[in-house]
């Protein structure tokens, strides 16, 4: 079982950990990791996964928290209880309301590998049992503007069809010079870095590096070239996160 702990920030900039799904899945785990043991209220998991086209998630159960899906390279199938069946490509978004249950697969598409980011975002106390759910979006339905120093695609947010029964700000955002990250007050959020390299508040940062705050505030990042690294941020909930396998009691 993994439990939320009221440990402080992230510590600065970590890296993130390989991991073995017993489905021969290989995933980047950005948190609970050794490094970072914590949950992230309102955060269970985030992690990016590699699935090679002879493996993947075979029909399994999921309970008490939302997913998102998130695809950078190739197309992944799902399937589910309710009858959904979708693919998902680069730049592609899912959300799956678990709530009181539902069972889905992912496979890759086409017989090619693929790699995306998965979050797991905890439901609180009085909606774990919401019916289950489902929506996804294609890239040219997610907002992308222009900053200085930025191209900033709002994956979960204002403009968004993907939402959540949890207040959250979920950004792809490809850094070309400076950029600063801004968390609402008393929310949790993390960075995760997608590819190239930079740095936030004056630490090196590159792919499968982590960042995590809980107090909320303005961070620095710049790239060296191009970073492309994703912005996450939540409401706590200030309720505990048992995580038990697939279910978020």
């Amino acid at each position: 079982m993994v439990t939320d702990e009221t440990a402080g920030d992230g510590g600065g900039v970590v890296p993130g950990e390989p991991v073995r799904h017993g489905t021969g899945v290989n995933s980047n785990r950005a948190f609970p990791t050794e490094s970072h043991p914590a949950n992230l209220d309102p955060f269970v998991l985030f992690e990016r996964f590699h699935i090679e086209p002879d493996t993947g998630f075979p029909m399994h159960p999921h309970k008490g928290f939302e997913i998102v899906s998130y695809m950078i390279e190739g197309g992944m199938e799902h399937a589910d209880s309710l009858g959904v069946e979708h693919t998902a490509r680069e730049d592609e978004a899912m959300r799956i309301t678990a709530g009181g249950g539902i069972r889905h697969s992912e496979f890759p598409a086409d017989g090619e590998a693929c790699n995306g980011l998965q979050l797991w975002v905890n439901l609180p106390r009085d909606e774990k049992d919401v019916d289950p759910d489902y929506v996804d979006a294609s890239a040219a339905a997610l907002p992308t503007r222009e900053t200085d120093g930025a191209t900033v695609t709002t994956v979960v947010g204002e403009g968004s069809p993907i939402d959540l029964h949890t207040p959250t700000e979920y950004l792809d955002v490809r850094v070309d010079d400076e950029w600063t990250w801004a968390v609402p007050d008393g929310w949790t959020g993390f960075l995760y870095g997608v590819a190239g390299s930079g740095s936030v508040e004056g630490d090196a940062f590159g792919e499968g590096d982590v960042f995590a705050t809980r107090g909320g505030g303005e961070f620095a990042v710049a790239a060296d070239g191009d970073l492309r690294l994703v912005a996450v941020a939540g409401r706590p909930h200030g309720e505990p996160i048992r995580q038990q396998g697939p279910f978020v009691l």
